[in-house]
């Protein structure tokens, strides 16, 4: 039987975020005493709150049916409100797709907008799939590359040089995975000066990390002058709330984008899961005092691990404004070689020495786009980090 995998599918590799954790899993399982820092899945429980809306519309016995593809009309109209109150973004609900987490939102996106070699700009470093969904809908990815020195933020001469008669979209997020990068007004309005000359392009501002934002104002693209009609924004549970597994995101998009994605949507999975609507309308309902309360702690838990990181010779770290991770460079470690005569070649060599000399789990930057780079999760508990830079930093010390 010829059961070779797809060309399409050829093209990308496995995520190496799942990949790590997995690794991690398997070396765990074994006894290992594994700290894994690969993931980005909050390390809180749902808020009780939330999880009580759940059971409440599970007891009515009102949700077992089909939603709408789009989601439940009153949720959209939920998700209308944040828009405008927190964003002011002004998407009304039929502008707005409930989906399974913003990487359903993406896959959605892409595969409604693009053609077959329609080149997409995207902000590198960036999140892992971006790359891969962009190839799986047969659209060329474009990378404008940055450096830590300019924390980890594209110049106005290198988008206005990435754009080209074939660029369809330009897709970044703020706050930044894996950089924690977050893109002030400013910064957005320097962009917004030259895509305004550029009217047929589509921005997709991935927001998922908005409320871990450690500066003083979170800019939504599309809240800019003369972009909400072009801007497709992206947001979700999984962060903010600690949904990871509820896959509960959304999006909100000009309206004959958003009915492309509807017809997407309609004819893959279909609607998100019921009660997991019913408990993103709790969610929003009650405000983000739960949100508030995590951020701090990460805020924390960043400071915390910051100060351990600078403490170790051969890493270039900067301060990251969001989200719950740090990207140090690596130049100064790569072409070492190990205690064991192993060369580190590789930011995916050192990720594998440090899983199994360190017991820790890292994520290398190749899949990132910045193969000088390595990720680390600070979204663990405070004794774990503290227990992690010290392996990271004795493992270190072994190459030098």
């Amino acid at each position: 039987m010829n059961n070779k995998e797809s060309i399409r599918l050829q093209k990308v590799e496995e995520s190496s975020t799942l990949a790590m954790a997995a690794l991690a899993r398997e070396y765990k399982a074994k006894g290992e005493d594994m700290i894994s820092l690969s993931l980005g899945e909050p390390d809180f429980k749902t808020p009780k709150h939330i999880c009580d809306g759940a059971k409440e519309a599970i007891d009515s016995g009102k949700y077992f049916s089909y939603p709408p593809v789009a989601g439940y009309l009153d949720f959209r109209e939920e998700i209308s409100r944040k828009f405008i109150e927190e964003n002011g973004l002004k998407y009304d609900p039929s502008q707005i797709i409930v989906s399974n987490g913003v990487k359903h939102s993406i896959t959605n996106v892409m595969f409604s907008i693009l053609n077959k070699e329609d080149e997409v700009i995207v902000f590198s470093p960036f999140w892992v799939s971006y790359s891969a969904i962009i190839t799986l809908a047969e659209g060329k990815p474009v990378y404008i590359n940055t450096s830590i020195e300019n924390n980890f933020k594209p110049t106005e001469e290198q988008l206005k040089s990435a754009i080209s008669k074939k660029t369809k979209a330009i897709i970044f997020s703020s706050p930044c995975n894996p950089t924690g990068t977050v893109f002030s007004r400013d910064d957005l309005k320097k962009y917004r000066d030259i895509l305004i000359d550029h009217p047929d392009i589509l921005i997709i501002s991935d927001e998922i990390y908005e409320h871990i934002n450690f500066t003083k104002e979170h800019c939504s693209f599309g809240s800019l002058d003369g972009m909400i009609e072009r801007t497709i924004t992206m947001n979700g549970f999984s962060k903010s709330f600690a949904m990871t597994g509820w896959r509960l995101g959304y999006i909100g998009a000009p309206k004959s984008i958003a009915k492309s994605i509807n017809k997407m949507q309609g004819q893959t999975t279909s609607a998100n899961c019921s009660i997991a609507q019913r408990a993103g309308i709790t969610a929003l309902r009650a405000g983000n005092e739960s949100a508030i309360l995590m951020k701090e702690s990460y805020l924390k838990r960043r400071n915390i691990v910051f100060e351990k990181l600078n403490e170790i010779s051969h890493l270039k770290v900067n301060l990251p404004e969001g989200a719950f991770y740090f990207f140090p460079e690596i130049n100064k470690i790569i072409g070492l070689k190990s205690h064991k005569g192993k060369e580190i070649q590789t930011s995916n060599d050192l990720a594998m020495y440090l899983l199994e000399d360190a017991k820790i789990s890292l994520v290398p930057g190749e899949d990132f786009g910045a193969p000088n780079c390595i990720r680390l999760s600070y979204a663990a508990s405070e004794d774990e980090l503290i227990e992690a830079c010290k392996r990271l930093k004795n493992s270190i010390e072994k190459l030098i």
